[in-house]
């Protein structure tokens, strides 16, 4: 255990140091694919390798492909944050390796994992009855939900299956987030299960639209299962009107899902909650802490106010995996199609300790500020535009100026972008709203302050200028 303690000392400086200084790296990887690989050897080491050797090698040849997500002018996608007390949550938990899939293989990762989603439920003023469990990513939580929508719409399908059965159907805006059609895929319902409706002006989805497509799947012949709702959509940051789409919902019984995974932690600041209204009335919500929760990856939260249907549709117990531990105790593996579970909510627990609710809540709301400081100078600039309101984090604009046509317009804001995150300086990305090409600037990361959003405004605004020069 000496030579463990000496590396782990070394990993533990490594960590910290980074943690200081990763906003002197370059943003992105400054690589070209196949890169990290030529560096390898081909084959493995016949003999095992001295620790020093792998930490040279980790430092030498895996870091220069590393794409800083912890940094603090990372504003490619929802960004996130490798937080120090979440760091050494996930210390702890990969040296106890343990596996939750039955109360009794971890009772204190099982109960600790009920207990702190019942802390940030509370944190999020959602009301008692939310049974959570935690999964690796929004796009499991949402696929998890999905299924127990189809154990309530079609519970014959887990026997039978779904061939020569009617055409499950699941809703949802043309702006939600590319997992939802995953999931559906992956439940059997194919592409044409996946009925996308309109969104109004503000890129939400539309309540009256979304009836019109119901009672149209209805009129021939097709199987209504789910709508999905989203606070906080990838490309623009809008906010569905949950509580119209509740009404909806459940005027035809079917289950809503709604995907807070990106905004769903702002609703533990008072003044946003009216973001949220609705969102009670859900059978299921998803909220990501592994995005804007300072919790490391991975780490999705998948409320369930109908924890039966989840059980229903997932749960499958072998001989030997039977135990006799009474009502009391939970089996987190019947609520997934994971057996193997990891301890995740000890990071979580140690965040939430750490920072506390009111310290979250500062948190978020530095980094609102940030965004809609951002959206303001976009708006105070003729040559810019705005796409879509700010409502959290994420403002999305384009360079448009009048002088140029929507096409050449753009191909500017592509070379934009091309020009901002080869300087290394930063890290942004791009969508298509109304068909044209959008730049987002995600705020999110701790460690991120006005002094960084500004400079990477200015890093956008110096590469339009050399942009329109060609």
């Amino acid at each position: 255990m000496e030579d463990f303690r000496a590396h782990a000392e070394d990993v533990v400086e490594w960590i910290a140091t980074y943690l200081e200084e990763v906003g002197q790296l370059p943003v992105l990887a400054q690589i070209e694919p196949g890169d990290v690989r030529a560096s390898l050897p081909l084959e493995p080491p016949e003999e095992g390798e001295g620790f020093e050797t792998l930490l040279r090698d980790f430092r030498d040849l895996i870091v220069p492909g590393i794409t800083h997500w912890n940094h603090p002018s990372f504003f490619a996608y929802f960004a996130n944050t490798g937080s120090g007390p979440g760091i050494l949550g996930e210390m702890l938990a990969s040296a106890l390796n343990v596996n939750a899939m039955v109360w009794r293989s971890c009772p204190a990762a099982t109960e600790l994992e009920e207990h702190t989603l019942d802390w940030l439920r509370q944190a999020l003023g959602l009301p008692e009855g939310f049974h959570g469990t935690i999964n690796d990513t929004a796009s499991s939580s949402s696929l998890y939900a999905l299924a127990a929508a189809r154990e309530q719409g079609l519970p014959q399908a887990r026997m039978e299956g779904l061939a020569g059965g009617p055409s499950g159907v699941i809703y949802t805006s043309v702006e939600a987030h590319s997992s939802i059609e995953k999931a559906v895929i992956t439940l059997g319902f194919g592409t044409h299960g996946v009925h996308k409706v309109e969104v109004d002006e503000l890129f939400r989805l539309d309540p009256g639209a979304l009836r019109s497509a119901i009672e149209s799947d209805l009129a021939t012949g097709r199987k209504p299962l789910a709508v999905v709702a989203t606070l906080g959509t990838t490309s623009s940051g809008s906010v569905d009107p949950v509580a119209e789409i509740a009404e909806v919902a459940e005027a035809f019984g079917l289950w809503l899902h709604v995907d807070a995974a990106y905004g769903g932690p702002a609703a533990i600041l008072p003044e946003l909650r009216e973001h949220f209204l609705g969102w009670e009335r859900a059978d299921s919500i998803v909220v990501n802490p592994h995005k804007w929760l300072f919790t490391p990856m991975d780490c999705s939260i998948l409320y369930c106010r109908r924890p039966e249907m989840l059980r229903q549709a997932f749960s499958l117990i072998p001989e030997y995996l039977h135990t006799d531990d009474g009502e009391g105790a939970t089996n987190l593996m019947d609520y997934g199609i994971s057996l193997g579970r990891r301890f995740r909510a000890l990071k979580l627990w140690f965040v939430i300790r750490y920072f506390g609710v009111l310290g979250m809540a500062e948190r978020i709301r530095e980094h609102i500020r940030l965004g809609r400081l951002v959206g303001g100078w976009v708006e105070e600039h003729t040559d810019w535009e705005l796409m879509a309101p700010v409502i959290f984090s994420t403002p999305v604009f384009r360079y448009a100026p009048s002088a140029r046509s929507p096409e050449e317009q753009d191909e500017l804001n592509q070379n934009i972008l091309d020009r901002a995150n080869a300087s290394g300086e930063a890290f942004f990305s791009s969508t298509r709203l109304n068909g044209r090409l959008t730049l987002r600037l995600s705020v999110g990361n701790l460690r991120t302050t006005e002094d960084h959003v500004r400079r990477g405004w200015e890093l956008l605004t110096r590469s339009a200028e050399a942009a329109s020069r060609v």
